[in-house]
């Protein structure tokens, strides 16, 4: 009598979970209507601005330098487009929580990978869709433009950039865990992403440089810059998000659904 055929050891993949939540997440980013409205926002003004300043330079002949408008561009990016970055973010986990109780509870899912599947990816999406647009509105000024700028110190502005939008970013998604209310989140991240920016401004150069790198960001694209304010700046950035981070999934992991 043959012997039963040996069973195959069952694999458990305990992150299963956190990939299939970070899948899905990237897929109704990308088709959410406030994703594609500030990507149709900022190409526009990318375009148009690059359009009016190109015009100057070839029509009347004025000298225009790509880092000046490389530079205007990733200011605006920080002080116009914010406020749909943290609509974005903060309905993440708040706009679902009709059916949260199903995708946590009763699937099995823990609600830390939930958070984190979340978190990471607006993370991916907003940051990736920001460098590849950044990149091309580089390029673009370089051949368009009188070309003034560094490579590395070009890499080093939207770097600069990303950090504050990390931050921005994790304290929505940190906020819509917290908030069962989106339009409740979404207030008060923006108060206090437009406050806390508005008291910096107020600070004196010498004070916390790195948290002041809007007005830097001309020197950054041409690599007149010391780049260890740079790092500071990002080191700060990976702090207070991950700060954000660890109290939106510390409350989200002991509150009701």
């Amino acid at each position: 009598m043959d012997a039963p055929a040996a069973k195959r050891p069952v694999k458990i993949r305990p992150w299963l979970p956190y990939w299939a939540v970070l899948r899905e997440d990237i897929r109704q980013t990308l088709r959410s209507w406030v994703y594609r409205t500030w990507v149709f926002i900022s190409l526009l003004t990318v375009v148009g601005y690059m359009h009016y300043r190109v015009a100057e330079f070839r029509g009347a002949g004025l000298i225009q330098h790509a880092s000046e408008l490389i530079s205007d561009l990733l200011r605006w990016c920080i002080v116009g487009s914010v406020t749909l970055i943290i609509v974005l973010t903060t309905g993440s986990i708040s706009s679902e929580r009709g059916t949260l109780a199903d995708s946590v509870l009763s699937r099995g899912i823990s609600r830390y990978q939930y958070f984190l599947g979340k978190w990471h990816a607006r993370l991916l999406t907003v940051l990736g869709t920001f460098f590849v647009m950044g990149l091309s509105a580089i390029i673009a000024s370089v051949f368009l433009l009188h070309a003034d700028v560094h490579w590395l110190g070009s890499l080093g502005a939207l770097l600069a950039v990303a950090c504050i939008l990390t931050i921005v970013i994790s304290c929505g998604v940190a906020f819509s865990a917290v908030f069962s209310n989106t339009l409740l989140g979404i207030a008060v991240a923006w108060l206090l992403v437009y406050g806390t920016g508005f008291v910096l401004w107020l600070l004196p150069a010498h004070y916390a440089p790195h948290f002041q790198i809007l007005n830097s960001l001309p020197f950054i694209v041409r690599g007149e810059y010391n780049f260890a304010v740079l790092l500071r700046l990002l080191g700060w950035s990976l702090v207070i998000s991950c700060l954000f981070a660890l109290a939106g999934a510390g409350y989200f992991s002991r509150r009701d659904v």
